[in-house]
């Protein structure tokens, strides 16, 4: 545990001193290019691989780097890192292609009965997570699996995975780069992760958005087929689970509220955990995490920009989710509502599993007691946050989201 709090002067983010000295240096010299055929053919050089498989991913970057390029304003580290992650994506869709070639039996495996969890964002979606994951009959995917769901060439398995120091270095950069941001919100390599990360390697998803300023990337992208992406995302959990069998995924992203018909379609015997929260405490929290997280790359962070997006899709999310509940009738989904999850997890977690088609067993009992004992609040720090910061008001909130709120009891 720490005193921590985090800071609410968005505007000008934490910097450790070497940052501060080194991203006015980095930026005499001439970056690296972000243009789409570079980054692929950096990726195929590295990799000495050709085939990137399917979708094709040259629009989708294109759009992207346009966005990124135009409104992201990136400092020069934001900007290196960037276009790391970019072709680390690229080189994971090449290695991960050469392995669905090299074993058919790859794209055989079954992605049986996915219990899936999503909502808005701070509606308790992650401790949920964390919790199942601890059932010992579920399959997760760990932050080291989502950073490189490929495997590196001849590489050892298990504990001496170079895929774990990689995701272990990746932890340690961003608790020192961005000690506010990990204590909105935690990053563990050995720990739970988002599979939107997966559905990013076809570079149809909402990560950037969430991560920087790519409003344009972010309006194209919602007229865009996301079954593609979700195709993707299938193919990833098979190549993961053929490294690490599952008999069952648990799996979770509010990125899913968005796209509902498309994941159940996909997975089209998937049961989704929806969870709840007054946008009024979860869309201040949210907006204050995306401003965290864009003072990673850049040096320019507006609170008031960020609230107008986000409020905007947030009004989207939610829209189209009650809509595919009503077509559905509610089918295949199950409720959670945060206030009561928080005052009772365990209960809260017991009562999902008739739903689930789980047993309920002392043993089970026991594991997730155990995870919700290594899951204190505030572990890194507190949140701290105000709806001023960013334009907004509890009672302007609950008129916003009147429909939701009355819609679930909230």
């Amino acid at each position: 545990m720490t005193d921590r709090t985090t800071r609410r002067d968005y505007a000008r983010p934490y910097r450790p001193w070497p940052l501060r000295v080194g991203n006015p240096l980095l930026g005499l010299l001439p970056g690296g290019s972000l243009a789409p055929e570079r980054l692929i053919e950096v990726a195929r050089k590295a990799e000495d691989l050709y085939d990137l498989g399917e979708p094709d991913v040259l629009e989708p970057l294109t759009r992207l780097v346009d966005a990124i390029e135009a409104e992201a304003h990136l400092h020069p580290i934001g900007r290196m890192a960037t276009r790391t992650r970019l072709v680390g994506a690229l080189r994971n869709r090449l290695r991960a292609q050469a392995l669905f070639a090299a074993h058919p039996e790859i794209l055989r495996q079954p992605i049986t009965a996915p219990i899936v969890i999503t909502g808005l964002q701070r509606t308790g979606t992650t401790l949920l997570h964390r919790l199942l994951a601890a059932d010992p009959r579920l399959r997760s995917l760990q932050s080291w699996e989502a950073l490189n769901p490929a495997p590196f060439p001849d590489a050892p398995n298990g504990e001496a995975d170079p895929r774990r120091a990689f995701a272990r270095r990746a932890e340690k950069a961003l608790s020192w780069m961005a000690p506010d941001f990990f204590a909105v919100h935690p990053v563990d390599a050995e720990g739970q992760e988002e599979e939107v990360l997966l559905l990013d390697f076809s570079f149809l998803s909402t990560v950037p958005e969430a991560t920087l300023r790519v409003p344009s990337y972010a309006r194209w992208l919602e007229d865009q087929d996301q079954t593609p992406s979700y195709d993707t995302l299938k193919r990833m959990l098979q190549l993961l689970q053929w490294q690490r069998p599952a008999a069952r995924w648990v799996l979770k992203t509010p990125h899913h509220l968005e796209w509902l018909d498309t994941l159940l379609t996909v997975f089209p015997d998937a049961t989704v955990i929806h969870t709840h929260r007054d946008p009024a405490a979860t869309v201040p929290s949210f907006c204050s995490m995306v401003a965290h997280g864009r003072g990673v790359m850049s040096d320019a962070v507006d609170p008031l920009d960020i609230a107008d997006h986000w409020c905007r899709k947030l009004d989207r999310m939610l829209s189209r989710a009650l809509a595919t509940r009503a077509r559905r009738g509610d089918e295949g989904f199950v409720d959670v509502h945060y206030d009561r999850f928080i005052a009772d997890p365990m209960g809260t977690v017991a009562s999902l599993y008739p739903a689930l088609g789980l047993e309920w067993t002392p043993q089970v009992e026991q594991a997730i007691k155990a995870r919700l004992h290594d899951s204190p609040r505030n572990r890194y720090g507190r949140h701290a946050y105000e709806p001023a910061d960013f334009g907004l008001s509890p009672d302007g909130l609950r008129t916003r989201y009147r429909a939701y709120i009355e819609r679930f009891g909230l």
